[in-house]
């Protein structure tokens, strides 16, 4: 594995190394030992998720607040997707700035998100199956959100012919300043 911090730090583009032969191909996903070393930080995942989306679909900005707040580790297993990530860490000198990175079936990156993080992705393919790990379990009253296309943020989504398609929820996600702090 092949990990690469972003602009934010403690952000992380993780390259597996894909053995292909004759009958497909193997990766190694995860191996802890290596994560932490890659990271150089000791996280436990405790959670796994899976979402199945179309194309146009649009998810986020999510997080988790206080001491629910988690870290993800995020793939697609099929499809392709621009997965972005916003430091909402009021003390980061990269508060407000944010990097996307492009996860398929294809390039088998993963993305490695720290806590402290809003979190969103836009689906490129025809359909997508996305799946992460969290480092703490979900609790509702922690859900934190912003709007994805808040004026503030500048998240450059890639340009989409017809509207994206978007959860009642996520529509109504308060901007960037009126967003609940993460901790």
């Amino acid at each position: 594995m092949i990990f690469k911090e972003t602009k934010l730090k403690g952000c992380f583009e993780i390259d597996p190394m894909v053995i292909n032969d004759g009958r497909g191909y193997f990766l190694e996903s995860y191996n802890e030992k290596k994560f932490q070393e890659g990271i150089d930080e000791k996280v436990y995942f405790v959670q796994d998720n899976q979402s199945f989306s179309t194309q146009g679909v649009l998810r986020g900005l999510h997080y988790q607040t206080g001491e629910h707040a988690q870290a993800k580790l995020v793939r697609v297993l099929h499809g392709e997707v621009l997965d972005v990530a916003v430091d909402i860490r009021p003390e980061s000198p990269t508060y407000g700035q944010s990097v996307a990175v492009v996860l398929s079936d294809t390039n088998h990156k993963q993305f490695y998100i720290p806590r402290g993080f809003a979190h969103g992705f836009q689906v490129l393919s025809e359909t997508a199956i996305f799946f992460y790990k969290c480092d703490n379990f979900y609790n509702k009253e922690s859900e934190g959100g912003i709007k994805y296309n808040d004026l503030d943020l500048n998240i450059a989504w890639l340009p989409f012919e017809g509207e994206y398609i978007i959860s009642e929820k996520d529509q109504f996600l308060p901007d960037f300043k009126n967003a609940r702090k993460v901790w």
